[in-house]
């Protein structure tokens, strides 16, 4: 049996759940997708905003939106 099957062959993902994502996501995938976001955010802060707002503001944010992804995602 494939790993992604529950038994019942509907194809959902066994250990994983459905939130807002549009993939069906374990903890670890959504921590991934969080850290990714982390620092997606902070490159683009450093190049387009870090002039006129500091870093520290998007560190806030980031974790924020890092933590709705892995609280709901």
């Amino acid at each position: 049996m494939a790993d992604t099957e529950n038994g019942n062959g509907n194809g959902k993902v066994r250990g994983g759940r459905a939130g807002f994502l549009p993939i069906h996501t374990n903890a670890f995938d959504r921590v991934f997708i969080g850290t990714v976001v982390f620092v997606a955010l902070h490159l683009f802060w450093m190049r387009f905003l870090e002039a006129h707002i500091p870093l520290y503001i998007a560190t806030v944010l980031s974790l924020l939106i890092g933590a709705i992804i892995v609280a709901r995602g």
